[in-house]
């Protein structure tokens, strides 16, 4: 079956990094776009950051863009999210998702088609 597990979260003072990973399996990797969302206590899941089928193409959120990092290794069917500056903002649940259409910032969480576990964020000022 289809599995998407998330690590690397946990509490981070403002102005840190942290580096989220996501193994996958039962589906075929390398033919669906990856992608991270995340949902804050009370907020709607939005969508943070993709990264297409070939890693030719990678998608944020403005809120995020200059500051996250995305990118996939289809050897080792992992995609990654590199966290930088981050802010008290950025605290939510982060979720791997994975979709055999193109994600983008205007991706909507109702239309994604897998979903890992989460993995909790905490940046504090």
């Amino acid at each position: 079956q289809v599995q998407l597990v998330e690590s690397g979260g946990g509490l981070v003072q403002a102005g840190g990094s942290l580096s989220l990973s996501c193994a996958a399996s039962g589906f075929t990797f390398n033919r669906h776009a990856m992608g991270w969302f995340r949902q804050a206590p009370g907020k709607e899941r939005e969508f943070v950051a993709a990264v297409s089928w070939t890693t030719s193409n990678a998608y944020y959120a403005d809120s995020v863009k200059g500051r996250f990092t995305v990118s996939r290794d289809n050897a080792e069917n992992t995609v990654y999210l590199l966290m930088n500056s981050l802010k008290p903002e950025d605290t939510a649940i982060y979720y791997c998702a994975a979709d055999g259409f193109v994600m983008t910032q205007t991706t909507r969480a109702v239309n994604v088609h897998y979903w890992g576990q989460g993995t909790q964020v905490t940046v504090s000022s």
